[in-house]
């Protein structure tokens, strides 16, 4: 039976879950109509972009609308379905008479599993549709289907290799942590996610995208110059094999500490049959990123982001002893799964504060962009960083007319005519 305070623990976790995504939908109605309403190419890119490239990639922006509208439309009656039905208490039940260990760890994992498992068979046609029929009308896919499937199989034996035990800890430490179980499962996240962040450049992408060193040559001499003049200290040159997967472009570095490594995507380099960047390019592409490095904007970030989970934590050790929060999803009384309780604090409790700090985060990033780009500038690159960010905008693409709102919203990097116009203004200056 439901109490009082477990109605309303239920409909205010409903409540802002259609409060998000109505807001969403209003966000992306307002990006698909200014699509939909500007068919010429921007004054400011008609010497770079032609109306071909132009309608291409208004084209493949509505498509993308289209499908966001209609897996967002999926994800939320489906999330609505599980918190309303009791779906996760069910789970529970079914996971507790099933799993061959008693205790709680044992069947916390079983659920998690047996949720992961059905969100990722659900979301699967999703994907099929994305790379197969979206992203090859345009191109962009070119994964075979043997690829897409070992893809996906490894995906998902490694979330359960990871994902399992690091639960499994979690739980251990909020039982027997005591008051302050909190400062401990602070600290053990911390630590777990700092070991991820350094191992997995090295040892668990490779087992996905094929890396090997950046032959020698110009750009191999150029860029190792460059790094050698900034102190930047560079360990290792590679390319990433992207282009079996995708035509998107990036490029990044990683190492959080000591020698760093510098990653360019395969599309990234300059081909004549499928587009990229020139030498002088890629060297502004990499300006910009070890502009980044330059201000700690990494640091910075993994700052933001241990304080935040310290927040989350704390308000988790308010709240997870709060038995309507677990009866709102259906569980019986004195029945509180850490694990169920964490879910339900941090997804759905805390979601005005994750849509508040999710907007603040990609006001700064924006901020740390333009800084980046600043970077770039004063190493005497704004014009060649002009250039690669059309050629990778046409690469890409990327529709360069954005509404304001939607773009304030949702781009943790500023839209293309933004850049180029600070980076022209920023050039002036100097």
């Amino acid at each position: 039976m439901f109490t009082i305070n477990d109605i309303k623990v239920l409909y205010s976790i409903l409540f802002f879950l259609w409060l998000e995504y109505l807001w969403e939908l209003y966000l992306e109605i307002r990006q698909y109509r200014i699509c939909q309403n500007t068919k010429e190419v921007p004054k400011e890119l008609r010497s770079v972009m032609n109306n071909d490239t132009f309608n291409k990639a208004r084209s493949y922006t509505i498509d993308k609308a289209k499908y966001g509208f209609v897996k967002s439309g999926f994800s939320i009656m489906t999330t609505t379905f599980i918190v309303y039905s009791g779906l996760l208490a069910k789970i529970w039940k079914y996971s507790e008479s099933k799993v061959p260990w008693e205790g709680e760890v044992a069947t916390s994992c079983m659920w998690l599993s047996i949720l992961t498992t059905f969100s990722t068979i659900i979301d699967l046609p999703f994907s099929v549709y994305h790379a197969f029929i979206l992203e090859e009308k345009y191109g962009f896919n070119k994964q075979t289907a043997t690829f897409f499937i070992l893809d996906k199989i490894k995906a998902y034996v490694l979330s359960q290799s990871l994902m399992l035990p690091i639960c499994s800890i979690m739980i251990l430490i909020v039982k027997y942590g005591g008051d302050y179980f909190f400062v401990w499962l602070w600290i053990a996240v911390g630590i777990i996610l700092m070991a991820l962040l350094t191992i997995y450049p090295s040892y668990i992408a490779p087992l996905f995208d094929k890396y090997t060193p950046l032959p020698e040559g110009e750009l191999r001499t150029d860029i190792e110059k460059l790094a050698s003049q900034l102190k930047f200290p560079l360990g290792q040159l590679y390319v990433v094999e992207g282009s079996k997967r995708s035509a998107h472009s990036n490029a990044y570095f990683y190492g959080l500490f000591g020698a760093k490594r510098i990653v360019l995507f395969d599309t990234l380099l300059a081909k004549p049959e499928s587009g990229g960047c020139e030498n002088d390019e890629v060297l502004a592409v990499l300006s910009h990123e070890l502009g980044h490095w330059k201000h700690g904007h990494i640091v910075k970030n993994i700052i933001i982001m241990q304080t935040n989970l310290f927040l989350i934590f704390v308000v988790f050790a308010f709240l997870f002893r709060y038995p309507p929060i677990y009866q709102a999803v259906g569980f019986p009384l004195k029945v509180q799964p850490v694990l169920v309780g964490l879910l339900v604090v941090m997804q759905y409790i805390m979601m005005p504060y994750n849509a508040l700090l999710s907007f603040l985060l990609t006001c700064l990033s924006r901020y740390f962009e333009f800084q980046a780009d600043k970077f770039a500038t004063m190493l005497g690159k704004a014009e060649p960083l002009q250039r690669a960010l059309v050629q990778l905008n046409k690469d890409n693409l990327g529709f360069p007319v954005y509404d304001l709102l939607y773009s304030a919203w949702h781009h943790s990097h500023p839209p293309l005519l933004e850049r180029l116009n600070a980076l022209k203004t920023k050039s002036k200056h100097d």
